[in-house]
């Protein structure tokens, strides 16, 4: 605001050679208005602060920073601009988004996630792939493997063709139609149950609904799947919330009360999330010889070398005793989720095995610190009060790479999986889903199930690859969170 005045001050005092005092629409002169940009001290605040000592590639965008005329950009896009040409991981969030995602209650949702196989496997159905307790559609007996038939009047399946091309595929109007009316507040929907029944309803987006990171937590038994002769735990765990401790610490409780020595850990959506909650899982899974030892390390651009440091497994006194973890893992498995793995890899030599299911995980080998504007002193002594009030924006560019105990750092393509196995969106979390019947039959006989379906080749006979794709969270260039809390 003070630079616009100045400027503003300095076009009165210009002289008017023409002798246009009335200051015509052609003359030069004339004090035109300045527009007032909002996010100016932000953008500076963003430049010259966060960018310049945080970000891990900050030498490399010295330069080009230091050129962007701040008056051409929104924040979001003068934040891009900033970026190194191969972060594809950082990103920034207003801070009622960012509350919104730490609290874990949501507004105006409908509480589940939906879900495409795609052209690997030429169904396009949009099929449920979780959903919330509690929310618009539990209480009307959807569940994952529930596929929707129509929206309103509109007919969303997607029709399988006879193998010559014939039949109406879900292409870009279908999908079109569906984000309209699935972007309201209230509709009319159909759907097809995981059990083959039909049923119509129409709901009406919560106004507010609370949810938790802990989607499942099951003990399979000997009685629940053939050949099985001891428990087996199932921990889904959807993303790495430090609000959400005391959960994590009911779920894994519940596994080490019921003496299970093996456990399968659902990584599959799991963006990542905050340090506090993967310090807590990796105490309670990793064996009692790895506590005192580094799990991660952390690396730093040369600015903040001296916070170069690691992060040891804790003593947990209430630590499972786990001879096999089986992860089951997508490309949606992500940033702290990788983490856990890769630590727990470093830490092998301890005791256990490791296995993963599913596909190849995201890629995310580094992390990010907090940056919140306002960034002043007393504005962080709110925020460390709970107090958000005065919470614009937060920043979270990648400030350090992590690696595990050996210095094995995280894949930038992702890992891969022991064993591949599709999503499989007709069944719910139980023995008879895909990847969990994998790893069960893996435990059982050591070698893993087929697939319950399999990939197709796409030709133009058979049509595959027609259909239009619904955005995924993973597709998203800033998808992946590992961040955590300091002050410097």
């Amino acid at each position: 605001m003070a630079l616009s005045a100045v400027m503003y001050f300095a076009s009165c005092d210009k002289q008017d050679p023409t002798g246009d005092l009335e200051g015509g629409k052609d003359n030069p002169y004339k004090p035109q208005p300045t527009v007032v940009d909002p996010d100016h001290d932000a953008k500076v605040y963003l430049r010259d602060e966060y960018m310049e000592y945080y970000y891990y590639w900050n030498e490399e965008i010295k330069s080009k920073k230091s050129k962007l005329v701040l008056s051409d950009y929104s924040i979001y896009d003068f934040f891009n601009a900033c970026l190194y040409v191969k972060d594809r991981w950082s990103w920034m969030e207003d801070g009622p988004s960012y509350i919104e995602s730490e609290s874990g209650v949501y507004t105006g949702t409908w509480g589940v996630s939906v879900a495409q196989l795609g052209s690997d496997f030429d169904d396009y159905n949009i099929r449920v792939a979780y959903v919330y307790p509690g929310s618009p559609f539990e209480q009307f007996g959807v569940t994952r493997g529930a596929a929707m038939t129509h929206i309103g009047d509109d007919n969303v399946l997607y029709d399988i063709s006879d193998g010559k091309g014939v039949g109406k595929r879900f292409g870009s109007e279908k999908l079109e139609h569906f984000q309209t009316y699935y972007g309201g507040t209230t509709a009319r929907f159909t759907f097809r149950l995981a059990d083959g029944t039909d049923t119509t309803f129409t709901a009406t987006r919560a106004q507010s609904l609370a949810t938790s990171p802990v989607l499942s937590v099951q003990v399979f038994g000997p009685g629940d799947f053939p050949g099985l002769t001891e428990k087996v735990g199932y921990f889904h765990y959807l993303s790495f919330k430090a609000n959400f401790l005391e959960e994590l610490d009911k779920a894994m409780n519940q596994l080490r009360e019921a003496g299970v020595k093996k456990v399968i850990c659902d990584f599959r959506y799991n963006g990542g999330g905050d340090s506090r909650a993967s310090n807590l899982l990796m105490s309670y899974l990793a064996p009692a010889a790895a506590a005192g030892k580094a799990y991660v390390h952390r690396k730093h651009n040369s600015y903040l070398k001296r916070y170069d440091e690691s992060t040891e497994v804790d003593a947990n006194e209430n630590r499972l005793t786990v001879d096999e973890w089986y992860f089951i893992t997508d490309r949606s498995t992500a940033s702290a989720s990788e983490m856990v793995i890769n630590g727990l890899k470093g830490l092998s030599e301890t005791g256990g095995k490791i296995y993963m299911v599913g596909e190849q995980t995201y890629g995310k080998p580094n992390g990010m610190y907090v940056l919140m504007y306002p960034g002043d002193d007393l504005s962080y002594k709110a925020y460390d009060a709970g107090d958000y009030s005065a919470l614009k924006y937060v920043f979270l560019p990648i400030c350090f790479y992590n690696a595990n105990y050996n210095w094995e750092y995280i894949p930038d393509e992702g890992f891969v999986p022991d064993n591949w196995q599709p999503d499989d969106l007709f069944h719910d979390f139980t023995v008879e889903e895909g990847r969990i019947k994998a790893c069960l039959t893996h435990i059982v006989t050591g070698s893993y199930s087929e697939p319950p379906f399999k990939k197709v080749e796409s030709t133009k006979a058979s049509g595959a690859g027609d259909g239009a794709l619904l955005p995924r969270p993973e597709d998203d260039p800033h998808y992946g969170t590992y961040k955590v809390l300091r002050r410097f």
